[in-house]
């Protein structure tokens, strides 16, 4: 019996401990997701005056509470909120730095997932053409966030220690997916693999222009 007692209690230690911890983490990245939805509509507000062709897309659109998809010239850019909560591997590098190394709890996160689509494919619905991780930020209890993922958003913003969720950094980690999605263009997939169509094929893309395409591999889970 007293074993049983160890071991209830040991129970009541992790959820007043660990199921404490990570249901503030997930409270703050649902603050920041907020605060994130608003920096790119700021963003938005603030690029938009200087185009002067009307066919450029420009525009954001929220998804629920956990998504906001931005139609950015020939691209879509999807933010979207994990709903767990992660503790980094142990071989990640910002555990040798003593913001991590010194209180643990720091080392949990919520993850908010940035995905790039060719905007076609969202406008044409179709549902075989694919789209990749570029980025994703981690945010832990105390705000601060590090982001992995492609280009400048790989090494940007490594250092959870100093770089807090401010609408700055926000900012700059918007500004950054944006010139990333711009920048990498549709790739034409190998001949050998269109070569041979059949009557069925054919027909399904000139009805629903489903054939499969996407954007040049970037960075992926």
């Amino acid at each position: 019996m007293k074993k049983l007692e160890v071991n209830r209690q040991t129970i009541l230690n992790l959820l007043e401990s660990k199921s404490r911890l990570k249901q503030d983490v997930s409270q703050e990245t649902q603050t920041v997701f907020k605060k994130l939805k608003s920096a790119i509509e700021k963003e938005i507000i603030e690029i938009k005056p200087s185009i002067n062709d009307e066919r450029v897309r420009l525009h954001a659109e929220e998804k629920g509470d956990n998504e906001v998809k931005v139609m950015i010239g020939s691209d879509a850019l999807i933010f979207q909120m994990h709903s767990n909560v992660f503790r980094l591997p142990d071989d990640n590098a910002a555990w040798e730095r003593d913001y991590l190394k010194n209180q643990e709890e720091n080392g949990y996160f919520g993850v908010i997932n940035i995905y790039n689509f060719l905007a076609d494919s969202f406008i044409y619905n179709r549902l075989n053409d694919t789209g990749f991780l570029i980025g994703r930020i981690f945010i832990n209890r105390e705000s601060h966030i590090l982001v992995e993922g492609e280009g400048q958003l790989g090494f940007l913003f490594k250092d959870p220690e100093t770089n807090t969720s401010s609408s700055e950094i926000l900012k700059h980690i918007i500004q950054c997916s944006f010139s990333h999605a711009l920048d990498f263009d549709l790739i034409a997939p190998p001949y050998e693999m269109i070569q041979e169509i059949s009557i069925g094929q054919i027909l399904e893309i000139s009805a629903d222009l489903q054939m499969k395409t996407s954007k040049r591999m970037g960075f992926k889970q």
